[in-house]
């Protein structure tokens, strides 16, 4: 079991990591060149730590699992796994891999924070390869569960199904992409809405606030439960997706949006109709939309209480 870890790169995500592996008792040795950011990063985990002691039933903090490197060599001495945090650049990351390999141990699990570069071009000069991988988190990330975990080219198996054990025992829910692609998964789809509305705005139909409630009061509260492809699933009733696609399908031609769709072809539609099917795990339309409904009640009573900080 992993117990050891290394934090490399003490920015947000870097801090969002110290702080929810402290709450789950791993030690946390962390490094940055910037000396001053330790100061900075125990402030921000007393800051999170009622929140986080909230989300996880914890009683207290235990600081002794924590330590502030001075130097690389000192933050990889040992450890059993290391989450690099630097900046989001290929020459970067590069030759802080090649660093990381030659000081850590051989069979140390080494995972990039990266939201979507290629994972087999970050290890290319590092050290044993095979024990290399993308784990793409979510900010906040002591708050959010969701963790992509993107493999390289040379990547072996066994260090993968390691290190989804270990995010799942930090409370993360593990997305175990198959095999790389840039932007992995959630920085496509989302970055596919962005692009989207920003030729909403740039065109003048709608202002950023008026595309943000279209999100907020709508598809956003069923994606927080159910995802696109089941929420489309539902919407095809009693046939589910496959009724949806029959329906909706011809839309996909319509000239509604600026990104090309892809030709809905009898292939595709079988892949979207069996996911959806294996998603709903033999639940009804019916049933689905039960436990949906209840959800949603208790998301938007419970959403009533911030959202006017927010709005107003």
């Amino acid at each position: 079991m992993i117990k050891k870890v290394a934090i490399i790169g003490a920015g947000v995500i870097g801090a969002g990591w110290i702080v929810r592996c402290l709450a789950h008792n791993k030690k946390v040795i962390a490094f940055d060149k910037d000396i001053k950011l330790k100061k900075k990063l125990l402030s921000e985990i007393k800051r999170t730590w009622p929140y986080v002691k909230k989300l996880f039933n914890k009683k207290k903090l235990n600081l002794k699992n924590f330590k502030f490197a001075t130097s690389i060599k000192e933050a990889l001495k040992d450890v059993d796994f290391i989450q690099e945090c630097v900046t989001e650049n290929y020459k970067i990351k590069i030759n802080l891999m090649s660093i990381i390999g030659k000081y850590s141990r051989a069979n140390a699990i080494i995972s990039s924070s990266s939201s979507g570069l290629l994972p087999t071009k970050i290890y290319s000069k590092c050290k044993n390869p095979e024990r290399t991988m993308i784990g793409h988190p979510f900010n906040p990330v002591y708050m959010c569960p969701g963790v992509e975990i993107v493999p390289g080219k040379k990547t072996k198996k066994k260090f993968l199904n390691e290190t989804n054990k270990f995010y799942k025992s930090i409370s993360m829910n593990p997305i175990m992409v198959k095999k790389e692609l840039s932007g992995y998964l959630s920085t496509r789809l989302q970055e596919a809405l962005w692009r989207e509305a920003l030729h909403i705005v740039n065109e003048g139909y709608a202002s950023t606030k008026d595309l943000d409630r279209s999100i907020e009061d709508g598809p956003g509260l069923r994606w927080s439960l159910m995802g696109a492809f089941l929420t489309f699933h539902m919407a095809g009733g009693k046939a589910g997706m496959k009724h949806m696609l029959r329906q909706f399908g011809p839309a996909l031609k319509l000239p509604w949006t600026k990104l090309k769709a892809p030709k809905l072809t009898k292939k595709l539609s079988s892949k979207v109709i069996k996911g959806t099917g294996h998603q709903a795990k033999g639940k009804s339309v019916a049933l689905l939309s039960n436990i949906r409904d209840k959800y949603l009640v208790n998301l938007l009573k419970m959403r009533k209480k911030y959202e006017n900080k927010i709005r107003n």
